[in-house]
């Protein structure tokens, strides 16, 4: 009896890629890497890359994004399974994209591996990206907006302590739509999600507004899927 089996179908090859957005004050970005090799060299598209055997799909995403970038210790949540016929160039191959929201001061991303270069784009500011990453981006974007419908995430994008006037701005951004002012200060406290500190913002030519923080820390540990994404 041999000591190993061997499969005799052809099979895939697998990978997993990261789309990571961040919100700049102003408004949505999205962290992408410049392709240093062929298929789609000098493209940019989302970290990622092959798995190897003796890891998960989510050990291979959270490698590839420190490989190619220098980011690690991100929340990351599986967003879809792409599996198209010829969506890669190499030959067949289904990957896993994973899903994750940054605070972008926090972050300098340094292009590494198979990266040429790593940076942060607005999301009306992306070029034309390599494999179906469009149809990637376009999906995490409405996977955001539904899930900041309910005014209950995205607040990862803005760090550990935020004005109110920073967390309406971001919520504008992603949903592309204006939003009274008071009616969203007045759902947001409702919400029992946040506190106001005792802290001031500095250097403003206006009355100085207060900080807000949530009363979830999200730092340490995986953030409530029925909260966030």
């Amino acid at each position: 009896m041999p000591d190993s089996y061997c499969y005799e179908y052809p099979r895939p090859a697998v990978t997993s890629d990261c789309v990571i957005m961040g919100f700049d004050g102003d408004e949505l970005n999205v962290l992408l890497i410049e392709r240093k090799h062929e298929p789609f060299m000098g493209k940019w598209a989302f970290p990622g890359g092959f798995l190897d055997m003796n890891e998960t799909v989510e050990e291979c995403a959270r490698r590839e994004l420190k490989e190619e970038t220098g980011i690690d210790n991100l929340f990351m949540e599986q967003l879809h399974v792409y599996s198209s016929v010829g969506r890669d160039p190499r030959g067949r191959t289904v990957t896993v994209a994973f899903l994750a929201l940054a605070t972008m001061n926090d972050i300098i991303p340094v292009a590494g591996d198979d990266a040429s270069g790593a940076r942060w784009f607005r999301i009306n500011d992306v070029p034309l990206l390599a494999f179906d990453h469009d149809e990637m981006l376009k999906l995490a974007v409405n996977r955001l907006r539904e899930r900041m419908q309910n005014f209950r995430a995205g607040f990862e994008m803005l760090g550990k302590r935020f004005t109110m006037s920073q967390l309406h701005t971001l919520y504008e951004s992603v949903l592309g739509e204006k939003l009274d002012r008071r009616n969203f200060s007045s759902r947001m406290m409702r919400s029992g999600l946040l506190v106001k500190t005792d802290e001031k913002a500095r250097d403003v030519p206006y009355r100085a507004p207060v900080f807000y923080k949530l009363l979830i820390d999200f730092t340490n540990s995986p953030p409530n899927p029925s909260l966030i994404l």
